[in-house]
């Protein structure tokens, strides 16, 4: 495994993260494909023998069973300081402003609930889920100042935003004192590459590190077309997302398909090879052991200059999908996106 510093802060974080948004109870959650406890504790031991120490998960993940499941795994096989801990909060509810609950006060209680489902005294970055359009970001930011200086939280990232928004954060960050966002985990992959338009420029310029999700698009680039998994089956998120531009995207999976012929690795390891000459730590999902095993190999894979352009080759524009094409300003704020998935009492 190679490690490196993310973006600004001390933080030495293997080249892979753990998304751990597959384990959870299943009945609790918004997927129906994850993994149960034992098979979570099973995945989480693995990684840690293969050198990866970054793990993300979010309150949002299967109701809080997700954090709990890493939580424990983490106290029985790992040091507490040895390991990298990313969690993610959400947007107030309607409840909460409607009840006059502020931002500062939203992620104070977020935090908590996160910190006791992983039976932790502090996660060392602390991930603004999505924009919150209808809270300032000056209270966004200066909550998460507040959880810094408490010790709670170490470093703040962002998720689901675009690159003027991020800049906007930063900058008033600087202003007036707060803790600025050091990472940004939004949609990016092969087949989906519109960070690449403006966000990927900012993050090399100001050094905050790109650690994205959905790396593997849900598992479309790990597989042939045709080929199918649960989650493929399943997912009825990743779906919305990917169903719309399979057909030209079915080139770039078949280029894909080709260069792990070629070189004698399997679709994964070229699928995240390229993906980390673009980013600090993809955040890679794993429902199986050997999904570990792939991730770590494309670590050491070195495409040629030439393979790189022959992926690349094939991508035409993409729409915003997903969580970024939801969760709009002008879009319906009855329910925020994803607010259904938050544990009790969240909501």
């Amino acid at each position: 495994m190679q490690y490196t510093k993310l973006g600004n802060t001390d933080l030495e974080v293997s080249r892979i993260c753990l998304g751990c948004m597959g384990f959870g109870n299943a009945a609790a959650g918004q997927h129906s494909w994850t993994v149960d406890e034992t098979a979570s504790r099973e995945i989480i031991k693995h990684a840690l023998t293969q050198g990866i120490n970054f793990f993300d998960t979010a309150i949002a993940y299967q109701s809080g069973t997700s954090e709990e499941y890493l939580g424990r795994a983490l106290r029985d096989y790992a040091a507490r300081d040895e390991v990298v801990v990313a969690t993610k909060f959400l947007p107030r509810s309607t409840q909460e402003i409607k009840a006059g609950v502020t931002g500062q006060e939203h992620i104070a209680k977020q935090l908590d609930m996160s910190l006791q489902h992983l039976g932790m005294d502090y996660v060392d970055l602390y991930i603004y889920h999505m924009w919150d359009y209808q809270t300032d970001i000056y209270d966004i930011l200066d909550g998460l100042t507040q959880q810094v200086k408490a010790g709670k939280v170490r470093y703040i990232g962002i998720a689901n935003c675009y690159a003027y928004q991020l800049a906007k954060a930063n900058a008033l960050a600087a202003k007036e004192g707060f803790a600025p966002f050091v990472s940004v985990q939004n949609h990016y992959n092969l087949l989906f590459r519109e960070e690449e338009r403006e966000m990927a420029k900012l993050c090399a310029e100001d050094n905050i590190a790109m650690t994205p999700y959905s790396a593997l698009a849900s598992g479309r680039l790990a597989r042939r077309p045709g080929e199918m998994s649960k989650r493929l089956a399943e997912d009825s998120y990743a779906k919305l997302k990917y169903d719309g531009t399979a057909e030209a995207d079915e080139k770039i999976i078949l280029r894909v398909a080709e260069l792990a012929d070629t070189y004698g690795v399997s679709m994964t390891e070229i699928a995240l090879a390229w993906l980390l000459t673009k980013v600090t730590a993809p955040v890679a999902g794993a429902t199986k052991r050997h999904h570990i095993d792939g991730a770590v190999k494309a670590v050491e894979l070195e495409l040629a200059k030439a393979d790189i352009a022959y992926l690349e080759e094939c991508y035409i524009p993409h729409k915003l999908v997903g969580v970024m094409a939801q969760n709009t300003e002008s879009g319906n704020k009855k329910e925020q996106v994803w607010m259904k998935n938050a544990p009790q009492g969240m909501q």
